[in-house]
């Protein structure tokens, strides 16, 4: 997921957003430390979107940077 998507969904759409990639990190989590052949790569991208999405609403708690509209 690249930033620009992460920007222009609101603050609902970042949140289910968010719960998903949760769950779905933790499976591959649980299945990494069950089975050897989990994909390390897969991991790392799901930790990157999951703090992409964590920054921008952090952002705008902040006031830093509104939802900008399309």
């Amino acid at each position: 997921m690249k930033i620009e998507e992460v920007r222009s969904k609101t603050n609902a759409e970042l949140e289910f957003d968010l719960g998903g990639l949760k769950k779905e990190l933790f499976g591959l989590r649980f299945r990494a430390a069950t089975d050897s052949s989990s994909s390390p790569a897969h991991i790392k991208q799901l930790r990157r979107a999951v703090a992409r999405i964590q920054t921008v609403m952090h952002e705008r708690t902040l006031g830093i940077r509104g939802q900008e509209v399309q």
